[in-house]
């Protein structure tokens, strides 16, 4: 996805075009889903904090937040605070000017002051300016992330929160069947099932290890079958 925000540009961050909201099954997560759509059309809370285990779908709804707000012509701005250790604090700088901010991983700056500050300052700076979103994700929730300043606990204790809901093996195997569907592949039940048993159960593995399997399904014009999946991953 291209921006025309010169900060976007020069981080090494890609949105990838498949994580939208089309594309994310939302199972016990729906009012979830429906609260960020809100948010990314400029509606709802003005401070959004969902949290949630590794891989439990937390960065594909910052993403789909991102991408629905720039169909919209607003202008969206994510930060993946993972890496962190790459940027300086001043990326955060006059972002209130954004129509949205998602910052994804926030935990991952506990205990940096530099950082802690940085985000302090943006969470006032927001509140001044009155008309940008921010959504903020993290692993836990904000008062257990471990952060050291007790003025930002308080700003990330603003708004609304969310725990998002991991996924049952049934729901799964239901989000492995409509992305299947998607890219006009069948994905038989056994096989889905058969996956679950053998693969990291979290959903980004698994949907990685589909765009694989059809690709190879492509190439061989062969079905999804176990003994097929056996072959191509090698398990």
């Amino acid at each position: 996805m291209k921006s025309s925000s010169p900060i976007q540009l020069s981080l090494p961050v890609h949105l990838p075009d498949d994580e939208t909201f089309g594309s994310y099954y939302p199972a016990a997560n729906q009012q979830l889903l429906e609260a960020i759509r809100q948010v990314a059309e400029g509606q709802g809370e003005t401070v959004t904090y969902l949290w949630g285990l590794p891989k439990s779908g937390r960065t594909h709804l910052l993403h789909a937040a991102c991408a629905h707000a720039r169909e919209l012509k607003r202008q969206a701005f994510y930060l993946p605070l993972g890496i962190h250790a790459s940027m300086s604090p001043a990326v955060l700088e006059g972002l209130e000017n954004q129509s949205l901010i998602c910052l994804d991983d926030i935990d991952s700056v506990a205990r940096n002051p530099f950082w802690e500050e940085a985000i302090f300052d943006l969470y006032n700076r927001i509140a001044e300016q009155g008309r940008c979103r921010l959504i903020v994700s993290g692993r836990a929730a904000a008062g257990q992330a471990g952060f050291l300043l007790p003025d930002l606990v308080s700003r990330l204790n603003w708004g609304v929160h969310y725990q998002v809901q991991t996924l049952t093996d049934d729901e799964k195997l239901t989000a492995l069947q409509r992305r299947a569907k998607a890219r006009g592949l069948e994905l038989p039940e056994d096989v889905g099932r058969f996956l679950l048993t053998r693969l990291a159960r979290d959903l980004r593995t698994l949907f990685e290890v589909l765009d694989r399997l059809d690709k190879a399904s492509m190439q061989a014009q062969r079905k999804l079958t176990i003994p097929f999946v056996k072959e191509t991953l090698h398990l």
